[in-house]
């Protein structure tokens, strides 16, 4: 029988640690315990890990260290029988809003690919799925539905795009084209000749009028090939006699509109990319507007006594004159109570005015009228939200401002192109949106449903989907959805996904260090996260995990208590061996873990002041129209399992609600009915 080998420590000094010798089985599960302070962290990250990854980074060429920096060697005399070590800490320092579970736990780099290869087009416009065909297709095609008719062969040039063409006309003339279809007429190309630059227009080139016959079969191939040359890959016929049109294309196409889509790869589904990310909000999925409400509080004031916030009271100023001479065509002046002017007014007030406005004389105090544009009070607040700004302005311009769904992708971050593409009747964004549960019970059956060929495709990428959501669901992450902002993941759902991909990339031979997974952790996912750490450690692999939990002490293999209590006074080994043994000695930990000490339930509770704070209607994220009463002026305890809702109710709801009554935050709580009793 092979004799168990050991991670040994001699020596170890770093912090509070007072010279000590630890030795750790390697392939087993190991528990670091003790109490806060006491030297665990010391032991597992700063010295374990911190040499690991020093040894690590000693093994590149002096070129690449450059780039890395010197680690410090950790204060210790020898540490022998170490691997490649990765820690797994709790940390929720990723403040990055583009990044979401899915693209943490690179899923969602694998439903781009299945959309680019497996997805199948459908028309924003018509809904109609989209086509594309070779050059033969289109030729069998046209003389199968236009035989012995005349027809127009045409290259789409412009499309719905304003402009005189007067360059494009004379190109067109050059390479001996006669005609063009300008906004549905056939027209001769004559010299000098251009359209209403002002106005949106369709430009086809005529490429042949033929009739369809099987002796034009080589004249035919010839035209098609040249309007898809001149199109890029776009054609269109027209029928004489009824002047009906058809789109043909190389390219993803509707049969019905002529919108073409050009060929799907990856980076046209990722958010982050510029060929995929919604043009309104940059793939951020929400867009800073600003909030008229906030701009006029009190519609009861004029705006000369001050009822458009940021401009404060009257004062002579050019924006008060503008006003004022923009206010005269309905009749009113700056003294007329906001709530009295019609919505034209006030919308031309904040949006600024189309026509230009006359500023009289009078007014100014020069001796002739003056003429200017109006841009808005919106346009002004925006402006000074701009990167250009001072901190100070910007700062000043957020007041007035709220973040908002991006009312074109409504919140989906990708372009609408993107969001036509579906796999078995759902685009990306939706299958995104599902808990990972539902997600994982979706891709289940759904292979059931595919034609042949998708499934080829689809098969291998379906299977390596649902073996990364296994990982997720074995540590407990079922609630979660692929499209979860990792700003809004607790540190304890960080760790838990960093854990689900180590898993998931399926190492052997190496040490992972964790840092107390259990936190944030309800008592029901303790035990998938305890077999998905011993998971790690039968695949071949070592596990440090730096713990307090009474579940996790009992199922390792080898359990470290360092003490006897914190700071100056602990840093040293106390216990070493199984939990069994540990169970028999006389340590702090071993006496809480035996019932010997605990934690009294208070014989009797506080009374608080008598007085409640009551949140009704609280529906933000999962939160059904919930009431909650909050009894002032004692400890209150929200638990639940994870993802249940108690961060939304407080620190999302409540906490951003008395943030902007008594410290002025500009943070907006999620959609809630009322709060009651302020005065108390």
């Amino acid at each position: 029988m092979q004799e168990k080998e050991y991670i040994n420590v001699y020596g170890a000094r770093v912090h509070n640690l007072k010279n000590i010798d630890a030795e750790i089985p390697r392939d087993s599960l190991t528990v670091i315990t003790g109490l806060s302070g006491s030297g665990k962290s010391s032991l597992a990250f700063d010295t374990v890990f911190a040499e690991g990854q020093r040894r690590y980074i000693e093994t590149f060429s002096a070129y690449a260290r450059n780039f890395l920096g010197n680690l410090e060697r950790p204060d210790v005399d020898k540490i022998t029988g170490l691997s490649p070590v990765i820690s797994i800490e709790q940390k929720t320092t990723n403040k990055n809003p583009r990044s979401t579970v899915g693209t943490t736990t690179e899923i969602y780099d694998y439903l781009r690919l299945l959309y680019a290869r497996a997805g199948e087009a459908y028309s924003y416009y018509s809904g109609e799925r989209m086509v594309k065909y070779t050059e033969e297709q289109i030729t069998d095609l046209i003389l199968k539905d236009y035989k012995n008719k005349k027809i127009y062969i045409l290259a789409p040039l412009v499309r719905t795009r304003k402009g005189h063409y007067k360059e494009l006309f004379e190109q067109i003339r050059k390479k001996g084209y006669l005609y063009v279809r300008v906004d549905g007429e056939v027209r001769e190309i004559t010299h000098g000749m251009k359209l209403d630059r002002y106005k949106n227009h369709d430009i086809e080139v005529v490429i042949d009028k033929l009739i369809v016959g099987d002796k034009d079969d080589k004249r035919l191939k010839q035209s098609i090939a040249t309007a898809m040359r001149q199109g890029e890959g776009l054609l269109m016929v027209l029928d004489f006699q009824s002047e009906n049109i058809r789109h043909y294309s190389k390219r993803l196409m509707c049969p019905v509109t002529g919108l073409s889509y050009k060929e799907p790869a990856p980076h046209n589904f990722s958010f982050n990319s510029p060929q995929g990310a919604c043009p309104k909000c940059k793939g951020l999925g929400v867009v800073n507007q600003i909030d008229i409400e906030k701009v006029i509080p009190d519609r009861k004031l004029s705006i000369h006594d001050g009822a458009i916030t940021p401009l404060g009271k009257h004062k002579n100023s050019m924006i008060f004159w503008q006003i004022a001479a923009l206010l005269e065509k309905y009749d009113a002046d700056l003294k007329t109570p906001v709530s009295e002017l019609p919505e034209e007014a006030i919308d031309e007030i904040l949006n600024g005015s189309d026509d230009r406005i006359k500023i009289k004389s009078s007014l100014i105090g020069t001796s002739s009228d003056y003429f200017t544009t109006y841009e808005g009070v919106v346009k002004y607040i925006q402006m000074l939200q701009d990167k250009d700004s001072s901190a100070t302005a910007q700062k000043w311009a957020e007041q007035f401002a709220r973040t908002t769904v991006c009312p074109e992708c409504k919140g989906a971050r990708l372009n609408k192109e993107a969001l036509h593409f579906r796999f078995h009747d759902k685009n990306i964004m939706e299958l995104a949106s599902m808990d990972i549960s539902e997600l994982y019970e979706w891709l289940e059956h759904v292979e059931d449903h595919l034609g042949e060929q998708q499934k080829k495709i689809a098969v291998e990428i379906l299977k390596e989907i649902r073996t990364r959501l296994k990982f997720l669901l074995d540590v407990g992450l079922e609630y979660l959805s692929l499209n979860r902002s990792s700003v809004s993941l607790s540190g304890g759902e960080s760790q838990r996904i960093r854990l689900a991909t180590q898993i998931g990339s399926q190492l052997v031979n190496v040490l992972y260090i964790l840092d107390e997974p259990s936190i944030g952790l309800h008592q029901r996912d303790n035990l998938r996260l305890i077999r998905s750490l011993k998971e790690l450690r039968d695949i071949g692999n070592s596990v440090i995990v730096v713990e307090h939990d009474k579940d996790m002490m009992l199922a390792a293999d080898y359990v470290i208590d360092m003490g006897p209590k914190a700071g100056r006074l602990g840093g040293e080994v106390v216990f070493s061996g199984t939990p069994q043994k540990m169970l028999e000695t006389d340590t702090l930990t071993s006496r809480y873990l035996n019932g010997k000490t605990q934690i009294e339930v208070p014989a009797q509770r506080r009374k608080g002041n008598g007085k409640s704070l009551w949140l009704k209607g609280a529906r933000g994220n999962n939160l059904k129209n919930v009431t909650v009463e909050f009894p002032l002026g004692k400890l209150i305890c929200v638990t639940g399992v994870s993802g249940s809702g108690k961060s939304t109710l407080i620190n999302e709801t409540l906490q951003p609600i008395l943030s902007q009554k008594f410290y002025h935050s500009l943070q907006d709580p999620l959609e809630y009915e009322s709060i009651e009793d302020w005065n108390t």
